[in-house]
This record gives structure tokens, sequence and C-alpha cells, in this order.
């Protein structure tokens, strides 16, 4: 079992900045590949940035922007956020499992466990 803690959401101008982080607690097996999704209301959830070992993956709307990390002494992952624009506006929700094909590492459905979401509002 593990719990995942996210943070670092906020508000900010377009063109900021957020640094966004999500603590893993309990089984650290279980987080060996994680990943980044935000989700508006009503909408689906997407994916956002994935990572799994050292392999990282990107959705094309974020790239260039946006860096994942992971700290595996902290168990800690991380979603470095530049030049946020208005869209990026959404809840974000980190995601964890023991194995994510890397085909898979955009879907919501591949991923047992999750946070609770932090709220990033970006504008104009």
């Amino acid at each position: 079992q593990v719990q995942l803690v996210e943070s670092g959401g906020g508000s900010v101008q377009a063109g900021g900045s957020l640094r966004l982080s999500c603590v893993a607690f309990g089984d650290a097996y279980s987080t060996y590949c994680m990943g980044w999704f935000r989700q508006l209301p009503e909408k689906e959830r997407e994916g956002v940035a994935a990572i799994c070992d050292r392999d990282t993956r990107y959705a094309d709307s974020v790239k260039g922007r946006f860096t994942i990390s992971k700290d595996n002494a902290k168990n800690t992952l991380y979603l470095q956020m530049n030049t946020l624009k208005p869209e990026d506006t959404a809840m974000y929700y980190c995601a964890s499992d023991s194995w994510v094909p890397r085909a898979d590492s955009g879907s919501p459905r591949a991923y047992g466990y999750w946070g609770q979401g932090t709220q990033v509002t970006v504008s104009s």
C-alpha cells in the first residue's frame, strides 16, 4: 500500500513557474513508476508526465516547459513547471504503481495509487 501526498500548487500569472511535489508513504516497490496527471471539472484525467526508473515521457502540450524528476532517497516525485499558460490550469494528481508499460504511461488506468490532488491556476 502507498499513500501519495501532493503539494506545491497555487495561483500564478502566465509565464510563471511552480514546482509540484508528491511524497510517497509506504511500499517503495509500488512507486517504481510514477506520473503526473491533470483534470478539469467534467473532463477526463490526462497524462502530463511520467517516469519509470530513468525513462521519462511528456505530453506534447508540456514538452520543453515541464520537467518530471524523482528523488528516491526522499520518496518524492517532482514536477517543475515553467512558462505556465492559462490552459495549464487544472487539478494536478500524482500516481504510482510497481510497473507501467511505457506505452501506457499516460493512461490513468495503468496506475493503482493516487494522491488527493493539488490545484494549479494560471491567470492571463
